[in-house]
């Protein structure tokens, strides 16, 4: 087998799964259009902890981690099951990279997981361990963390950054507009110059993505649901190149933009 390619997907609010938006159509299509993994190891924005850790049940439950939407989205259940042999397969990889990591039991799926999953795999047929971000961390780390896993590629685990391309939720409340307004030129700068890094392997200005990008604090106040993209991008290997397979933008303001990287 191949090794996999990685994913970064930006996720969105769990109301991508309401209604009709072209980031749903996109993940809806796009577990198809890949080879199926054996298992998922994905990297949520919504996880975080003071060091590396996965969660390693078997059974993992739902988070809605999230307040003022449909009653509905609180009823929704993702029963894929947990891959506890793969989490410590993935701990052991990051110990012997030098990190300290955690294997986490009786947390479930937060919705920067099950909203993607959700659309990709609707069968919710394939196990899936959810791997933990550091928002202090920085995004060289995260390459780093994405370099100890990638070997698990070899094996048919599909490695997936989860988060948003751009992510300030002041902005997209306080604008006022509609879903599908146009976006600034403050949001555009920041996905062109993030599409031509990754088309690029550009992956040391990655690394230094919030010194270097255009508007990079305004398009993230708080760096971590860029995070998963410098993982996923580590995660592909040495010399790995981005390509975008898919660009939308939410109110104006909320990227979301996905990458394959290989």
């Amino acid at each position: 087998m191949a090794p996999l390619p990685t994913l970064f997907l930006s996720h969105g609010a769990p109301s991508l799964l309401q209604g009709r938006s072209p980031a749903r159509e996109f993940l809806a299509k796009l577990g198809g259009e890949i080879e199926r993994p054996r298992a998922i190891l994905i990297a949520s924005a919504h996880f975080e902890m003071p060091n590396p850790a996965v969660t390693a049940g078997e059974h993992p439950d739902m988070i809605y981690d999230f307040i003022g939407f449909e009653d509905e989205l609180y009823n929704v259940k993702y029963p894929a099951l947990g891959a506890p042999g793969l989490a410590a397969v993935a701990a052991d990889l990051l110990v012997k990279n030098g990190f300290e990591p955690q294997e986490v039991l009786g947390r479930g799926f937060d919705h920067g997981a099950w909203v993607p999953l959700m659309l990709m795999y609707p069968n919710a047929d394939i196990p899936v361990v959810e791997l933990s971000i550091q928002r202090d961390g920085g995004a060289g780390h995260h390459i780093m963390i994405g370099r100890a896993l990638a070997p698990l590629r070899d094996h048919g685990i599909l490695i997936v950054g989860s988060g948003s391309l751009t992510h300030n939720l002041d902005a997209s409340a306080k604008s006022n507009i509609a879903a599908d307004a146009v976006a600034p030129d403050w949001v555009t700068g920041f996905t062109e110059w993030v599409h031509q890094k990754a088309e690029a392997g550009a992956i040391d200005d990655i690394a230094d993505w919030w010194g270097m990008a255009p508007n990079a604090k305004k398009n993230h106040p708080t760096p971590e649901h860029f995070l998963p993209f410098p993982l996923a991008m580590g995660a592909a290997g040495e010399g790995a190149k981005g390509k975008r397979l898919h660009s939308s933008v939410q109110y104006g303001v909320l990227s979301m933009d996905a990458y394959l990287f290989s």
